[in-house]
């Protein structure tokens, strides 16, 4: 077999925006670039943006929490055994810390969750990661974990450095209720006016879809702790332009989209628990990769961990943008469709 470099054609991008967003991370304006052979969402995105600079406060992103998770899987002579592991281990978390912290400066153990399935324990670590994604991070530091465990707490046997309860490229609840990458919550407050001006629809008309569709139609469909209309577009646009793993999505898009009416105005929220984005590492050193971080401020000199929030809370805001967008015109027969004809269908007929 002969190793052959196949060349291909980019996929289309285009920067949409600026967005409007404040919180906890940052506050300002800032366009958004936007990888997809999908081209109906750019000015899709791009109208969800524009609404988010006619708010008081544009977009609120809050960062909840931040960890990456890689799951050891051990075999023990019985379940007593493996109960008396995870008794060892609780007693020695410092020592724990201190291994993986030997992995890589910027690892940092926070937590460690198990579970016992007959003889089989499946060990969670959750670590910080500063702005890489964290992937490979954990992965080495639960490698240098297991050997030290291995050495230490007699009765286990090695069975894999991954056992499925991290929860990697999965649609998992777990990684929903413990966390894994970065959980962002967006907020938008948003005038009745500007809703019917800008939309075309009403504050009740998107909340009514939202319950309807989101929530009872995911349920439904036995959809797993998810609730939305399509972030997973978004986040592969965002992903691909910005060098992130673009298989991520599948967690990522696990979020749930909210939305009331607030005496007349709309309050519409999109929680993204599963956020995994970096700034530093594997893809980053593309060309069009650095110049598009560089572009959205996050490849500045900051403390660690500051660059790859800023990218989180902008990904997760372009979320909201398109959501709220696809969300308005669902609430009008035929929108839809008449848009993807315009900007899709090259024959008219």
């Amino acid at each position: 077999m002969t190793d052959r470099t196949m060349s291909a054609a980019p996929v289309p991008m285009k920067w949409v925006g600026p967005i409007s967003i404040s919180g906890n991370v940052m506050t300002g304006l800032q366009e958004v670039p936007l990888a997809t052979y999908e081209s109906p969402l750019w000015p899709s995105v791009g109208r969800g943006a524009k609404i988010s600079t006619l708010t008081e406060r544009g977009i609120v992103a809050t960062l909840v929490d931040e960890r990456m998770s890689r799951s050891v899987l051990f075999e023990a002579e019985d379940a007593g055994a493996a109960l008396a592991a995870v008794r060892a281990l609780a007693e020695h978390h410092d020592e724990l810390a201190r291994v993986v912290s030997e992995a890589s400066r910027y690892a940092k153990l926070l937590d460690v969750h198990h579970q016992i399935v007959g003889n089989l324990l499946f060990v969670r670590f959750e670590i910080s990661s500063g702005d890489a994604s964290g992937h490979n991070m954990v992965t080495l530091a639960s490698d240098r974990l297991m050997d030290h465990i291995l050495r230490t707490v007699p009765g286990l046997a090695y069975g894999s450095v991954s056992g499925n309860y991290c929860s990697d490229k999965k649609a998992t609840a777990v990684n929903g209720i413990l966390g894994r990458g970065k959980n962002v919550v967006c907020e938008l407050l948003i005038p009745e006016q500007v809703v019917r001006r800008r939309l075309h629809t009403s504050p009740q008309a998107i909340a009514d879809l939202n319950v309807r569709k989101n929530l009872i139609g995911t349920m439904v469909a036995g959809g797993l702790r998810s609730g939305n209309a399509h972030y997973a577009n978004m986040l592969l646009g965002f992903y691909l332009a910005t060098g992130q793993d673009a298989a991520n999505i599948v967690e990522g898009s696990q979020g749930i989209t909210h939305a009331e009416v607030r005496g007349g105005d709309l309050y519409f929220s999109c929680t993204l628990p599963n956020l995994i984005v970096g700034t530093v590492g594997n893809g980053k050193d593309l060309a069009f990769v650095a110049e598009n971080l560089q572009r959205l401020g996050c490849i500045e000199p900051r403390e660690p961990g500051e660059n790859a929030r800023r990218l989180a809370v902008l990904c997760a805001a372009t979320v909201l943008c398109g959501e709220l967008s696809l969300m308005a015109a669902l609430t009008n027969p035929g929108e839809l469709m008449s848009a993807h004809l315009t900007f899709e269908r090259k024959d008219p007929r």
